[in-house]
């Protein structure tokens, strides 16, 4: 089995391919003061751009987690995440509540895509 890693640093692969699965580490905005709508959009952006990068694409993502502080931010975050997905291949999804490791993040997302 071949394994391959997207932009490696001494911690983590931001995305690693292995088994014809592109596996995308969690991604968070890089404006940590933008709005939930405005973060969310820059998650998004930011996964597909590995996705692409691995080789695959939206239509391809079979599964998404997503990381809300704060739980009331979820219909913000769905306007954009609904606006964002392949209507046509959704992929499977979970959210969750969790405290994320800066106060000023209001969203985080991993995702898996097929290659």
């Amino acid at each position: 089995m071949s394994i391959k890693r997207y932009e490696s640093g001494s911690r983590m692969s931001q995305a690693v391919v292995a088994n014809g699965l592109v596996h995308v580490a969690g991604q968070v905005a890089n404006d940590r003061r933008a709005s939930i709508e405005q973060q969310t959009q820059e998650v998004l952006d930011k996964v597909l751009a590995l996705v692409e990068q691995a080789g695959s694409d939206k239509s391809k993502i079979v599964a998404v987690n997503v990381f809300l502080p704060h739980i009331t931010d979820f219909d913000a975050m769905n306007s954009i995440y609904d606006e964002w997905i392949d209507p046509a291949n959704p992929p499977a999804r979970a959210c969750v509540e969790a405290r994320l490791a800066d106060p000023d993040l209001r969203v985080e997302m991993t995702a898996i895509a097929a290659l």
